[in-house]
């Protein structure tokens, strides 16, 4: 294991944010559990593994840029060139010595640069060469992004790096493979690298574009204009850039009796954790959190503990920071947090709601009846889907969201907040619609 520098080296830190006390008979315990990661350095400077660690340069990383290549990207033709421009510019945003390859998406995927089954080492000389290959990419073909998904895992497993990041561009339904082939390759995929989705223009399906960072742990975003893929390409690379230290998972050990209800990302997004747990030894499991840099993400656990008698306390769960190492052990990051149970008699004590509990049970609940009111449109259920979005428009006004607030009222015309009273707008854009449904899951974090 080579020696490193402290200083580069990403602290972690953990906060738990709870009401511990629990009335007689009180079983159910939430926490807001805080992790923050900082100190890593400059941009991408610090360790993801540490026998892959290098003093004074980023850990080693490898990148695969999938791009829609399928007949629908000549309609209209700007969609191609922004796909190209910003698969350049992303290019540019690479570090040097980090190992990329550009995959060209259709019914197949195509090796469009280096090629031969290899990955390149970013540099001056391979970025120019990408940006080349570029421009021979053309537009026809279908759409089957599993295959996109294998290729890119065949690609990053081929470098000994630490960090494995893709990009997926597309702008069409996924018409060339069975739903169960994408999941499948998801499945495959998952845990393996770790992947952002956007979808450009109108004409692809959101659950599928956002069902595809879900799995792999990475952010999804509609880009209706093609002018603004280049912005977008950049700043994703630069995050992905940034990222210091691979496959942290957050373990979550319980005592005997205790079990886990659920455990979810609640901010920046909301992401489901519960079905991704994997056991990690005796009352102890690990949830998947994916790469991180400088950067606080919010989690929401929530367990249910025996029945105490009265003035009685326990340790609920205790929260950590590891990094499996896939032979059963695993490196921890140094970092836990401690979530109580405590049985009062004072009503006060027991009845009040932490708020940090309370505001990310709002924005979990403001995801929820967005897709439930988005859904119920599209099915011509006007009386559901405005019950569900003036709940929304409510949730979001309480709680401070003001970007959500902003796209639901390209959907409503609101009539009082706080109430929740809105009527439907008897025209939508789709990209204002579909801009809603992508970003629903974006949550406020709660002011401390």
């Amino acid at each position: 294991m080579a020696n490193f520098s402290k200083s580069n080296v990403p602290q972690f830190s953990v906060e738990v944010y709870q009401n511990e006390y629990l009335p007689e008979g009180g079983r159910e315990v939430n926490a807001i559990v805080t992790v923050t990661s900082t100190g890593g350095g400059t941009v991408g400077s610090a360790v993801a593994a540490p026998h892959l660690y290098t003093p004074g340069q980023g850990p080693d990383a490898a990148v695969a840029i999938m791009v829609d290549c399928s007949g629908s990207m000549d309609y209209p033709p700007t969609k191609m060139r922004g796909a190209r421009d910003a698969t350049a510019a992303a290019i540019d945003a690479l570090r040097d010595g980090v190992h990329f390859a550009v995959i060209g998406g259709t019914h197949v995927a195509k090796e469009v640069y280096p090629g031969g089954g290899e990955l390149a080492v970013a540099d001056a000389q391979t970025r120019d060469r990408a940006k080349q290959a570029l421009r021979k990419l053309s537009a026809g073909g279908g759409t089957a992004i599993g295959t996109w998904l294998r290729l890119a895992d065949r690609l990053l497993s081929s470098a000994d790096v630490a960090i494995r990041h893709g990009i997926v561009l597309t702008d069409g339904r996924n018409e060339h493979e069975s739903s169960e082939d994408l999941q499948a390759a998801l499945d495959a995929c998952a845990g393996r690298f770790t992947a952002d989705a956007r979808g450009v223009g109108t004409d692809w399906e959101v659950k599928e574009v956002t069902g595809i960072a879900s799995a792999l742990l990475g952010t999804s975003d509609i880009v209706a204009d093609p002018a603004g893929l280049s912005a977008d390409f950049t700043q994703m690379m630069e995050t992905a850039m940034g990222k210091e230290v691979a496959d942290v998972a957050l373990r979550l050990w319980t005592p005997v009796g205790t079990s886990v209800k659920f455990v979810k990302q609640v901010a920046p997004t909301v992401e489901p954790l519960t079905d991704r747990r994997t056991e990690a030894g005796p009352r102890a499991g690990d949830y998947p959190t994916g790469s991180w840099g400088d950067e606080s993400r919010d989690y929401h656990v929530c367990v249910e503990v025996p029945e105490a008698g009265l003035g009685q306390e326990m340790l609920a769960a205790r929260v950590s920071l590891v990094i499996p190492q896939g032979d059963g052990t695993a490196q921890t990051l140094g970092a836990q947090g401690l979530v109580r149970a405590v049985w009062t008699d004072d009503m006060t004590a027991s009845t009040s709601i932490n708020p940090q509990v309370a505001h990310y049970t709002g924005q979990a609940e403001l995801a929820q009846v967005i897709q439930q009111g988005l859904d119920a449109r599209k099915a011509g259920d006007a009386d559901g889907a405005t019950a569900k979005l003036g709940r929304a428009v409510q949730l979001a006004s309480a709680s401070g969201n003001a970007d959500t607030a902003k796209l639901l009222a390209k959907v409503v015309d609101v009539v009082d907040a706080a109430a929740g009273t809105v009527r439907l707008k008897a025209k939508v854009a789709e990209a204002d619609e579909m801009t809603l449904e992508t970003r629903s899951t974006k949550t406020v974090r709660v002011k401390k």
